[in-house]
């Protein structure tokens, strides 16, 4: 589903993504993992046509998307930091996403999911971090799309809603859909992802399943298997 092809991204003389090639097929969970500075979020960002690289390609079902946007209807994103209008209300801006996109959402079925009707009325300004998190996420899955696009998810999530995402996400796996994670948290990455990508200096150092990750580096759990990997660098 989605092709990228000798990427090669650089800001002023700090060479960020360096020909970097990744295929990643329709369906599933993908991590991409990588410290500070790895290249993740530039890497998010051209794929969303929000970067745009000094070389290479990007293709979505076999089409170029570079210097393109109508693609962009059909993702699913949910940002870092989500910067919304203060002056609105919650609902306010649930209707504002669903005339923008004109298409069937179920929002109604996610304000339950994450227990946001008693904030409905409420500014965005007033609510908390956490609370905006969980209005973050119904604007990411109240449309339908077949590539979802989640930028650091569990953000300030208390404990019950980050259960109903991790089972949102898998529901929307079960229904084919193709969904790239990027989480510092490693337990929800070993938990919900099928692979992972993990990504230093602005290349792919691994590509494949957890369990693969840890037979190549002889660790017993995803952690460590990382620790490996940087500790390699290093040396």
């Amino acid at each position: 589903m989605i092709e990228i092809t000798s990427l090669y991204k650089k800001f002023g003389k700090v060479e960020v993504l360096k020909n970097l090639d990744l295929t990643i097929n329709q369906g599933g969970i993908f991590a991409i993992l990588g410290p500070n500075g790895s290249g993740k979020t530039t890497l998010i960002k051209s794929i969303l046509g929000m970067v745009i690289p000094n070389k290479g390609e990007v293709k979505i079902d076999d089409k170029s998307v570079i210097k393109k946007f109508e693609y962009r209807n059909n993702i699913n994103y949910l940002p870092q930091i989500a910067n919304f209008p203060g002056n609105l209300s919650v609902s306010e801006l649930i209707r504002m996403m669903k005339d923008i996109r004109s298409t069937e959402s179920s929002d109604k079925e996610l304000i339950e999911l994450f227990d946001l009707k008693p904030y409905l009325k409420q500014k965005l300004s007033h609510l908390s971090g956490g609370t905006k998190q969980k209005v973050n996420l119904v604007l990411t899955f109240m449309f339908s799309s077949d590539l979802i696009i989640l930028d650091e998810p569990t953000t300030g999530l208390d404990p019950i809603s980050l259960i109903r995402l991790k089972e949102l996400i898998q529901q929307e796996k079960e229904k084919g859909r193709t969904i790239l994670i990027t989480s510092h948290i490693i337990g929800f990455v070993e938990e919900v992802a099928d692979q992972i990508v993990f990504l230093l200096d602005g290349k792919i150092y691994f590509k494949g399943s957890i369990t693969e990750l840890k037979t190549q580096t002889n660790q017993d759990d995803l952690e460590h298997a990382i620790a490996n990997i940087l500790m390699g660098n290093n040396a």
